[in-house]
C-alpha cells in the first residue's frame, strides 16, 4: 500500500515511509516529514500519533482524528528549518473540501512536534 501521504520520495510504501512513525520506531527527521506523518494519522484515524506528536505547550487535552475520507495531500511550501524552528504550507484534499495551511513546527529534545497552524 503506498503512504496515504504521497510516499516520501513519492510512491514510497506506507511500511517504509509514515508507519515507522506512527509505530513510535523513529522521530521524523524533517518537518515535512512529520507534517506527512499527521496527514497520514488522520487519514487513518491515528490519534495516538496526533496527540505525541503536537507541542504540549499548544495541544488541546483531548486529540481526536476526524472522520473524513482524505484523498490526497500536496506539499506547497517547505523552506529549510532555521534553528529550532520551520514552516510546512500543504494542501490536505478529503471528500467535499480541502485544507489550507501553514504550520508551525519545533524541535524539542530532538523531535519535530507540530505547533499551530494558519488556515490560507
Amino acid at each position: 500500500m503506498t503512504c496515504p501521504c504521497g510516499g516520501l520520495p513519492p510512491g514510497t510504501p506506507y511500511d517504509a515511509c509514515c508507519a515507522p512513525l506512527h509505530r513510535q520506531e523513529r522521530y521524523a527527521e524533517t518537518p515535512e516529514h512529520l507534517m506527512r506523518s499527521r496527514y497520514s494519522a488522520f487519514a487513518l484515524h491515528d490519534a495516538d500519533h496526533l496527540f505525541r506528536t503536537w507541542h504540549p505547550r499548544t495541544r488541546p487535552d483531548d486529540v481526536t482524528a476526524p472522520v473524513l475520507h482524505w484523498t490526497g495531500l500536496e506539499i506547497v511550501d517547505a523552506p529549510e528549518p532555521v534553528a529550532d524552528r520551520a514552516e510546512v504550507e500543504f494542501v490536505a484534499s478529503y471528500a467535499g473540501g480541502r485544507l489550507h495551511e501553514r504550520s508551525r513546527f519545533e524541535r524539542r529534545r530532538g523531535r519535530w512536534l507540530y505547533v499551530d497552524g494558519d488556515a490560507r
